[in-house]
């Protein structure tokens, strides 16, 4: 057997093995314990019910007309895995070298800046932690109102200044003094070290007025 003829076994027999290849997601099951995708290759191929390989602690369900990189198994496009999938429209840019970003198709995206600075952007956060949430931090900011269902704890004391000034509604437990420079009034009467009496001839005084 000469030369040629061997080269063009060899290259039948490879021209058998399907490469790994690049498809457009039609389709996700993403209910089961393995994700599966249809996938649309080379020249309107349909490739049905391909295993999504994900990273173990990270999944994605990634919308219709994502990229895809198929591998076939065995060379068998029917045994082939997805390794990776990719969207251009949803894709975050402008990343600077060392940074990471995760984000969905509606807009919401968690980054890890440069600068140990971590930046998150949606339209509402929600944490479930029943065992609590601990912020070790100097100090904690918010631009806008705060509200509590339970019991505020200030055992580092409590400053209110500016806006329409403090309100409260229910019953006020004080332990300690008290001290105020301005009027403190009860029922819309003064109370205060400038609140007055008519006189009281030796007696008592009367209610303040």
């Amino acid at each position: 057997m000469d030369a040629k003829t061997i080269d063009n076994r060899i290259r039948r027999a490879f021209n058998g093995i399907r490469q790994a290849f690049r498809g457009k997601i039609a389709r996700v099951k993403a209910a089961g314990g393995v994700q599966q995708i249809q996938v649309e290759g080379l020249e309107g191929e349909t490739v049905q019910d391909l295993e999504h390989a994900e990273n173990f602690g990270f999944t994605s369900n990634p919308p219709a007309g994502s990229d895809c990189v198929v591998v076939p198994l065995g060379g068998k496009t029917s045994h082939g895995i997805i390794v990776t999938t990719t969207n251009g429209a949803y894709r975050i840019t402008g990343l600077v070298e060392g940074e990471t970003a995760v984000y969905n198709a509606d807009g919401a995206k968690m980054v890890l800046k440069k600068g140990r600075i971590i930046e998150i952007d949606c339209e509402t956060l929600n944490i479930k932690a029943p065992g609590g949430v601990n912020i070790d931090a100097p100090n904690v900011g918010c631009t806008a109102q705060i509200t509590a269902e339970g019991q505020i704890n200030g055992n580092g004391g409590m400053a209110v200044k500016g806006g329409s000034g403090t309100s409260f509604t229910g019953n006020v437990k004080m332990v300690g003094d008290l001290d105020t420079t301005g009027k403190l009034t009860n029922n819309g009467k003064s109370v205060g070290s400038d609140h007055k009496h008519t006189g009281d001839s030796g007696g008592t005084t009367s209610d303040p007025l």
